[in-house]
């Protein structure tokens, strides 16, 4: 039978450990010497470098504030650009088809007024060509004939203008201008009674009833001579 080597003790001994721990235990022994408190003048170049870094600070609180008022501001205009221009849009677009509308009503109402003073014109002039102390026994049933033509067409004329142009009836510039915009509005008709519509009516047509019985007894007369 072999018999057990000796005990060696060393080969339970870790060596990484050994070296550590002698290591921790130098360092330990080790003092650390006491801090020694800052001069004077450390402390004066510490208190001047916070002074510096307070008042950069102070400089780039005050450049941020600068910067969010100008953002603010830009904001600001911008908004009222946008609340200008939709107020102005509305606007203008109202006002372009008011004006539109009141300029075709305008030139609507002067060309009717031309065509009126135009017939106006027309009816003063044949009015004015009535000469009753050039007829002769022989033409003067004619010319009475187209004498009262000319004057019924001229009364004709002067009536339905009368109609269009309140003006020429002594009305207001306000009843002018209310009148012109629609010259058979319910308000110029409305205030008129039944006699006096059935006289604007008969107004309107008894000249023509005259020219033809004035026509018709020109006729008569012509056969008559035969």
């Amino acid at each position: 039978m072999t018999m057990p080597a000796d005990f060696d003790a060393s080969e339970f001994v870790d060596g990484d450990f050994q070296f550590h721990k002698t290591a921790y235990a130098g360092l330990a022994s080790v003092t650390t010497p006491p801090q020694r408190a800052p001069m004077r003048e450390e402390d004066n170049v510490r208190a001047l470098a916070i002074q510096q870094e307070l008042a950069e600070l102070k400089r780039r609180q005050e450049e941020k504030e600068r910067e969010k008022a100008a953002v603010e501001e830009r904001l600001r205009r911008r908004t009222e650009l946008q609340t200008g221009r939709q107020e102005m849009l509305q606007n203008l677009t109202r006002g372009v088809g008011l004006l539109e509308e009141a300029e075709f009503t305008a030139r609507r109402d002067a060309e009717q007024m031309a065509k009126t003073l135009t017939d106006f014109r027309d009816a003063l002039g044949k009015v004015e060509a009535i000469r009753e102390e050039a007829w002769t026994a022989e033409n003067s049933d004619v010319e009475l004939t187209r004498a009262l033509t000319a004057v019924e067409n001229a009364r004709m004329e002067w009536n339905s203008a009368r109609l269009k142009f309140p003006l020429l009836s002594g009305k207001s510039p306000e009843d002018v201008t209310e009148a012109a915009s629609n010259p058979f509005a319910p308000s110029t008709v409305a205030g008129l009674s039944f006699g006096q519509l059935c006289r604007m009516g008969f107004a309107l047509t008894w000249p023509l009833a005259v020219v033809g019985l004035a026509a018709l007894g020109v006729f008569l007369a012509i056969l008559l001579r035969r």
